[in-house]
């Protein structure tokens, strides 16, 4: 399990700068999260070779984990049957920089879109944000704005939104993406990049008016960070959910 920083993941190894690299399995912390009633958690796939490290925390925690990185029409039914919640696509349902509304609804018909996780990652150019794909490196045509929102929600059941450019880097969260995510989104939104306390799951939490939840990575204690106490992120879930069911 490796914790990166997102703007350098690019074909070239060289390039690549690592956060942190767990020596423990991806199903030890499934199983943490299970244990702790976590649901929802991404298995992110960053290239090949990882199928059966993802395979192991999906069975390790049935329907708690949703799992992404080179999902397609061929294989995402698979990785339901193997024990995800959902599946995330990105790059599979975008060709030449434009999202391809054949493979989308191929891929909606075979799976329903109750299954779907649509991964907008995102960078900023200019005063927009555009979705990225090929390991966040590719510029699409499609804006992150209102209007695609509301659209491809007739598609998928939630949102998965990086903020490239800070993804990674425990300097703060991309406040203005996440204030206008909690005014556009129709649906469940899970925003990730850049969190470094647990200030920054209050923050989101009001920016968002409730609607957005936060990933942290690479600030948790258990991934080699500093900032945030593992413990601490479960009890502030019991607190805003008021308990587990």
């Amino acid at each position: 399990m490796k914790q990166i920083v997102g703007g350098t993941l690019s074909g070239n190894s060289s390039d690549l700068r690592t956060h942190f690299i767990s020596e423990r399995s991806s199903a030890w912390y499934a199983d943490l999260y299970k244990r702790d009633d976590l649901r929802g958690g991404h298995v992110i796939m960053l290239g090949p070779g990882n199928e059966i490290a993802a395979r192991e925390a999906l069975a390790a925690f049935p329907g708690g984990l949703q799992v992404g990185g080179g999902i397609t029409l061929a294989n995402a039914r698979s990785y339901l049957k193997a024990g995800a919640s959902h599946v995330i696509v990105t790059s599979s349902v975008f060709r030449d920089g434009r999202l391809d509304w054949e493979r989308l609804n191929a891929l909606v018909t075979a799976i329903g879109k109750e299954k779907l996780v649509m991964d907008l990652s995102c960078r900023r150019r200019g005063d927009d944000y555009f979705v990225v794909t090929n390991q966040w490196q590719k510029f699409t045509e499609l804006k992150v704005n209102e209007q695609t929102l509301q659209t491809l929600s007739n598609y998928c059941a939630e949102y998965l939104i990086h903020a490239v450019d800070v993804e990674g880097l425990c300097r703060g969260i991309d406040r203005e993406l996440v204030e206008k995510l909690g005014h556009w989104t129709p649906l469940p939104t899970t925003y990730a990049g850049g969190a470094n306390s647990l200030q920054d799951l209050e923050q989101v939490t009001r920016l968002g008016q409730g609607r957005i939840d936060l990933t942290i990575g690479s600030a948790l204690d258990i991934f080699g960070g500093t900032g945030v106490k593992y413990q601490d992120v479960v009890d502030f879930n019991r607190r805003k959910f008021g308990g587990f069911p």
